[in-house]
């Protein structure tokens, strides 16, 4: 059985450039012989992801009652939102076993240009989903993209996910923290509703709830994804094999597994990445013509266990900067080090959870340090760091989320000397809801910390950024209340970044 009792989602209509498409179209346009449903089997929208020259990845999941059997998805894919030149149309299996989720993996493809999509169970027909190829290998054509992260439900309505739907963009990033397995914090606008998912029922009833909501619908409807995760989809603050919540390795592996296994069923994934237990290689190496390399990281699977034995912010200790601690394990930090070597693109993104910058937080004189972030880690932050100084990749820009905070600084070969060479870009997007830091610590830190250049507490959002020839231009977009359903957005402040110089300026 796959059952799951959601809120309503509401009929009105999201925008897809120039294009209305309804969240819901039950019972319309393609008929065919199968199931015919009560309600709407395609409650969670539609998805598409890990965009290449000649295809992307699309993605559903029904909601119903059925029996053990297969239910078959027809699909389809063509040139306009019509559906008048269809490209492609073919047939998969939405199982049990998997929660009925489903995906096709398209092939075959012109590179840089949109298609559309949709599924058909029955007589339910799916909303309209929008996706882009990426650029030919030689293509040297501006890449658009947005990223964020951090989207406590509780905690706020999705109107960030409602505007960025709406910007002119060729991808989206989300940096992790997609669903929260606990509650916490103040002024709570809506619910779980359950507790702190621990089996694989539970998880894929959380990411049903979050993926439930129609701006977060609409989003996914609009663009390509590429996703990685943070703590949240699992446990706050998890290392590797080890949970502050949970001293049974044991058993906190098999919450772990379960995590991770309704993470593959709900992203647009490819079947490749499903996970073996509680192991499952998200990190990978995208391209986008001549104009990008982006690098997805996973710094929470293979990451050493906390130093100084706290994920809090603490004066340091001799543990955190032993030379072989690693915040991406060994295997991983390789590959990210050899991927920095190939040089392929004007711009070289390195998308990855949070601040990697050092961030000295203490009041007084004496450093304290974040130990579950970067500076928990700094021989690894230093190894990576390296490489792109002796490598040298095309215009090295890092991004990330999870401080819930929006950051610009520069990522420095030697933090401790002012002076050092700023080797690369770091952008921090901020986050979709989730609550952000006490403002006077982060005005602190700006204080004390000279490579970090600028910061934003309290306001919740996302970055844009077009990667160009000549420069790269970032805007952060403010919105206005996350408890507004309806609220607007803003810019908070725009910078570039100049071709072959490392630095963000303000623009």
């Amino acid at each position: 059985m796959s059952r799951l009792i959601l809120p309503a989602i509401d009929r009105r209509r999201f925008l897809i450039g120039s294009t209305a498409a309804a969240l819901t179209m039950p019972f319309i346009g393609v008929r065919a012989a199968g199931p015919r449903f009560s309600a709407n089997p395609f409650g969670l929208g539609v998805a598409s992801g890990c965009p290449t020259p000649d295809g992307a990845i699309l993605w559903t999941r029904l909601l119903g009652e059925f029996d053990p059997a297969p239910v078959e998805l027809r699909w389809e894919l063509a040139e306009d939102d019509k559906f008048a030149k269809i490209v492609q149309r073919g047939t998969v299996r939405a199982i049990a076993d998997e929660a009925h989720s489903a995906r096709v993996e398209l092939r075959g493809l012109q590179p840089h240009r949109w298609y559309w999509y949709r599924f058909m169970a029955g007589d339910a027909v799916s909303p309209i989903g929008r996706t882009r190829t990426a650029a030919a290998v030689g293509d040297s054509a501006p890449l658009r993209l947005a990223f964020g992260s951090c989207q406590q439900y509780e905690q706020g309505y999705y109107s960030a996910h409602r505007h960025m739907a709406r910007e002119d963009l060729d991808l989206v990033i989300h940096l992790g923290d997609y669903i929260y397995e606990i509650s916490w914090g103040p002024n709570h606008v809506r619910r779980h509703g359950a507790g702190v998912p621990t089996t694989l029922p539970e998880y894929r009833d959380r990411y049903a709830l979050y993926k439930s909501d129609p701006d977060l619908q609409a989003n996914h409807a609009a663009f390509p994804w590429l996703v990685t995760w943070d703590d949240h989809e699992v446990a706050d603050d998890y290392a590797n094999d080890r949970s502050r919540h949970q001293s049974n390795s044991d058993f906190f592996l098999r919450v772990r597994a379960a995590a991770y296994r309704a993470h593959w069923e709900h992203m647009p994934l490819p079947a490749a990445a499903k996970p073996s237990g509680p192991d499952m290689k998200i990190y990978g190496a995208w391209r986008f013509g001549k104009t990008a390399d982006i690098l997805v990281l996973d710094d929470r699977q293979y990451r050493d266990h906390h130093a100084c034995n706290t994920t809090a912010t603490v004066t340091d200790c001799d543990e955190r900067t032993l030379p072989g601690r690693t915040i991406l394990g060994a295997a991983q930090e390789r590959w990210a080090i050899d991927r920095l070597s190939q040089r392929n693109g004007q711009w070289t993104i390195v998308a990855q959870q949070t601040l990697m910058a050092q961030a000295d937080r203490a009041r007084g004189e004496k450093p304290q340090y974040w130990m579950d972030g970067w500076d928990g880690y700094p021989a690894s932050r230093q190894r990576l760091v390296d490489a792109i100084a002796e490598q040298r990749p095309s215009n090295p820009v890092v991004i990330g989320g999870d401080v819930h905070s929006f950051w610009v600084t520069d990522i420095k070969r030697d933090f401790n000397n002012p002076d050092s060479a700023t080797v690369a870009s770091e952008i921090v997007g901020g986050s979709i809801t989730s609550q952000g830091p006490n403002p006077d610590i982060v005005r602190r830190m700006l204080q004390k910390n000279p490579h970090l250049k600028f910061a934003e507490a309290e306001k919740r959002g996302y970055a844009l950024m077009t990667l160009g020839a000549k420069r790269a231009d970032i805007t952060l977009r403010a919105i206005g209340e996350v408890t507004d359903k309806n609220a607007g957005i803003s810019n908070l402040a725009q910078f570039a970044i100049e071709h072959g110089k490392a630095g963000a300026q303000k623009a």
